[in-house]
């Protein structure tokens, strides 16, 4: 096991935490659209709140599945073609969630159409992309060469994958009224709404963690690496800190950017979390598995090609990151009643 691949585990899943915080709270936000938006102002403003970065955002999944399918070939190959029923779903999700963003406001007609398709298209990817993590922490089912060999998409739902799913989903959730009431009027009804409802997701997020917990610890078992507790435990503050620090900064309506920010740590803290409980397996082999895990020792690529993409992450990564920083100042601020429709 080199440095390198050590190196780029952790990159990818700091790739995954991207994605987890960015096109979290789109995704959020489009599966609290039709319980939050109350009139066809208030959608448009959860349209408008996401309309310039959403596409933007999913550009940290697709770098995450390049960079695994380029450093760890073999787990990309079983993960990919083990779930590719469900990960044929989150695309089919991702592609409605953006035909539905863009035709909402434009063909009335159909708009009632349009609204299920953004819900369905947001609900798919927050709710399957925690049942496929679970399921890589778990343990699958391989063959002598890596193949998953159980049964196709519903093979891959346990309780203990639903549980994770659900987390995904509710941490969604949480970002999304989190940027909701950031970017709503700040005296309307829908920053309101999104208010409370923020406070009751991030107290459902915290009882799903426990229980996600608890029935990993007791029950699941993963064998994790002990010179990785220090920073375990880290992980677990900062996302209890970031939940808890969102709920009190919650009750005060000038404190919305911080309540945010804070629901932002917690995701990044659970994703490290995963990662260093899951170190050093990619994917982890089930008890009636023939085949072994997928480690970072046997499945990283050459130290050539691990050290070209660490040159090329040097470069890309920080114009990805100055990308975003243009795009989320250029928007900043709250959404205005009477700006264009999206």
């Amino acid at each position: 096991m080199t440095a390198l691949g050590i190196l780029w585990f952790f990159l990818i899943f700091l790739l995954i935490a991207g994605y987890f915080v960015l096109d979290g709270f789109d995704l959020g936000a489009g599966v609290l659209y039709p319980f939050i938006a109350k009139t066809e102002g208030e959608k448009s403003i959860i349209r408008r709140a996401i309309g310039p970065v959403w596409d933007g955002n999913e550009v940290w999944l697709l770098t995450a599945g390049g960079a695994l399918f380029a450093a760890f070939a073999p787990a990309y190959a079983t993960t990919f073609s083990g779930f590719y029923l469900a990960i044929m779903l989150v695309l089919f999700g991702l592609i409605l969630r953006a035909v539905s963003v863009e035709f909402a406001a434009r063909d009335r007609a159909w708009s009632k159409v349009w609204d299920v398709c953004f819900f369905v298209g947001s609900l798919l990817p927050a709710l399957l992309l925690g049942v496929a993590v679970g399921n890589i922490y778990a343990g699958i089912p391989m063959d002598a060469a890596g193949n998953y060999n159980g049964v196709p998409l519903l093979g891959l739902v346990t309780p203990f994958t639903l549980l994770c799913g659900l987390l995904g989903l509710a941490m969604f959730c949480c970002a999304g009224a989190s940027w909701i009431a950031l970017k709503a009027p700040e005296t309307s009804q829908l920053r309101d709404r999104a208010t409370k409802m923020r406070a009751v997701l991030q107290g459902i997020a915290l009882l799903i963690f426990v229980f996600v917990s608890l029935y990993g610890h007791f029950i699941i078992r993963p064998m994790m690496v002990p010179e990785l507790n220090i920073v375990r435990w880290v992980c677990v503050i900062v996302f209890l800190l970031g939940m808890v620090l969102g709920l009190h900064w919650g009750r005060d309506e000038r404190r919305d950017i911080h309540v945010f920010v804070a629901q932002s740590a917690a995701a990044v803290g659970l994703t490290f979390l995963c990662a260093t409980s899951m170190f050093p397996n990619l994917v982890v082999a089930s008890a009636d598995s023939i085949g072994p895990a997928i480690t970072v020792a046997t499945a990283a690529s050459s130290e050539l090609a691990l050290t070209w993409m660490t040159g090329i992450a040097c470069i890309g990564v920080p114009l990805v990151l100055v990308y975003h920083i243009i795009v989320y100042r250029t928007f900043r601020g709250r959404v205005s009643e009477d700006e264009p429709q999206h």
